[in-house]
């Protein structure tokens, strides 16, 4: 049902291998229905068929169907019958999923596990990201701690696009009131009217922009505290681009809880196709799960990171459907009985789907401790050579040395910013050292390149420049993204200010810079590129630890 909508047309290119299927694409338009499948290309069989929801009975009677995928929704807005659908699947013995997304909805549905199970079929309620993946992620971290606070979010990309019953049930939802868990006790929220900032950012990979996510009106609010007894709160958000967009319906949510206004249902057209419009910025989507509690005595913070490059993202909320329906077929169905989906597959079944697409996810400690790089690196960090391993671990004061070649650019302007900042003169196979100096909140590096000396400050970023590294280099800061590819650590610079006054992104100081190991020993090489002005400086060398005398 909704097949040839957002999220069923999304669920049936991941089912198009499967030669095994037949595809009945339900929705009230037949025309639609037969577009969509005119337009297919895949092994399944597909079969277009007018459906409306309320007469699902009829439509059991004439297709020996042996399940039911209700994408359709908005969930919040079945009206006074809201499981109907369910009720016909109990009553035909088909078993059923769905994409929903409301709290209220999933949460519910376990009244009617007793007919489930009389009637042999399986129901399971919000088959999706939220709360089918959140609840895998969290069922991986409580192997190794207790769970007392939770928040997440998703971040879908840009050019995701989005359907229209998803935009109806949002601005439906806009300033209404949403169940959660805060401080141990059951506690009222307004949908989208409170904000939080967060950086989704996989371990060694580019992370996404630092985003902002609104509180959303998911099924994880209510059926994730129940699995872990110790959890006193939770807070999950939807971080949609653009922002500006975002921050008007945040207004429009606070106006309706402080005035009482009627919902905005009514402006969901508008939206949607503003929405779907406003295209700019990163092919780029992401999800994150934050936890903090207790492990081994001690108070802990851990982080899951997902991130989707380009046309995967959009996918992610179809795959787990995609995966009971693969079990299926090779004869591992769900059991029966009614429930909300949180148990049905485990994180390791998303993560092989994740190895066929351009999908990446990881773990974090941030709990705080271990060195700068380390910090940010995460699990990434045991993945590169020895030798970057060894100059980015240690502690106290250490100098290595070793020799670099430099090339200048040319101008008047790039000699001062030269002086300026002390970069070194044109030179092959000049010596160079470096000495690092550990402070309480950072690193100092002192590079000395053919006798010219300059200094930067390096540290964990916060806030805005969250998991990225903060090279500060006198008044001017860039905050830059470490990226692991195969033996190479790169440095991209994400953002950057001046006097703390941030910068537009378009004079970012780029320019490609890496360390890695070439024959066991440390190496590097450092491109300084300023729009307008094209190079300022570029050194790559070689360097060994150097003993320090004490």
């Amino acid at each position: 049902m909704g097949g040839y909508g957002v999220f069923g047309g999304r669920l049936i290119e991941l089912l198009s291998d499967l030669q095994e299927l037949e595809l009945v694409v339900c929705g009230r338009s037949l025309e639609r229905a037969r577009e969509f499948c005119a337009l297919y290309r895949g092994a399944a069989r597909l079969e277009p068929l007018a459906l409306d929801r309320l007469n699902i009975s009829e439509g059991l009677r004439t297709k020996a169907a042996d399940l039911v995928v209700d994408a359709s929704g908005p969930f919040q807005d079945y009206g006074s019958e809201p499981y109907h659908v369910i009720e016909a699947c109990i009553a035909a013995g088909v078993d059923y999923l769905d994409f929903a997304d409301g709290a209220d909805f999933v949460f519910g549905v376990s009244r009617f596990d007793e007919r489930a199970r009389a009637a042999g079929v399986f129901v399971l309620s919000g088959v999706s990201s939220f709360p089918f993946l959140t609840a895998a992620v969290l069922r991986r971290m409580a192997s190794t701690m207790e769970i007392q606070e939770v928040e997440g979010g998703i971040a879908p990309s840009p050019y995701a696009g989005i359907g229209l019953n998803v935009m109806r049930a949002v601005v439906g939802y806009a300033g209404a009131p949403v169940a959660l868990m805060r401080d141990g006790k059951m506690f009222s929220a307004k949908a989208l009217t409170e904000s939080r900032r967060f950086t989704v950012a996989v371990p060694g990979h580019l992370p996404l922009r630092n985003l902002r996510f609104s509180l959303v009106d998911v099924p994880d609010l209510q059926v994730l505290p129940p699995e872990h007894p110790s959890m006193t709160d939770i807070w999950m958000g939807a971080g949609p681009a653009p922002e500006t967009l975002h921050r008007v319906i945040n207004l429009l949510a606070k106006a309706r809880a402080r005035f009482g206004l009627p919902a905005f249902t009514p402006f969901s057209p508008l939206f949607y196709a503003v929405l779907n419009r406003m295209r700019f910025g990163e092919h780029r989507g992401g999800m994150f799960v934050s936890a903090r509690g207790h492990s081994d005595g001690r108070d802990v913070v851990r982080s899951w990171h997902l991130l989707a490059e380009g046309d995967d993202g959009p996918l992610i909320p179809s795959m787990a459907i995609e995966a009971l329906i693969r079990k299926m077929i090779h004869g591992e169905p769900p059991a029966v009985g009614a429930r909300p989906a949180v148990h049905a597959l485990k994180l390791e079944d998303y993560e092989a789907l994740f190895e066929r697409r351009t999908i990446s996810s990881g773990f974090r400690d941030d709990s705080g401790g271990g060195t700068t790089y380390r910090v940010l690196l995460g699990s990434a960090f045991d993945a590169l050579p020895y030798a970057v391993r060894e100059l980015h671990d240690g502690a106290g004061t250490r100098r290595w040395t070793g020799s670099a070649t430099v090339q200048r650019g040319a101008g008047l302007m790039v000699g001062i910013l030269c002086a300026a900042f002390g970069f070194p003169n044109n030179g092959r196979e000049v010596p160079a050292a470096v000495t690092f100096t550990n402070e309480a909140d950072g690193e100092v590096w002192t590079r000395t390149i053919g006798g010219r000396r300059f200094t930067s400050f390096q540290s964990v970023g916060k806030g805005r420049s969250q998991h990225l590294l903060v090279e500060r280099f006198g008044v001017v800061r860039v905050s830059i993204a470490l990226v692991r590819d195969g033996s190479r650590l790169f440095f991209v610079p994400r953002r950057w200010s001046i006097l703390k006054i941030p910068m537009p992104k378009c004079l970012l100081p780029t320019g490609e810079s890496f360390e890695t190991d070439i024959g066991g020993k440390f190496a590097f090489d450092v491109t300084i590129r300023v729009p307008l002005l094209g190079l300022i400086v570029a050194y790559s060398g070689i360097l060994k630890s150097e003993e320090i005398a004490v």
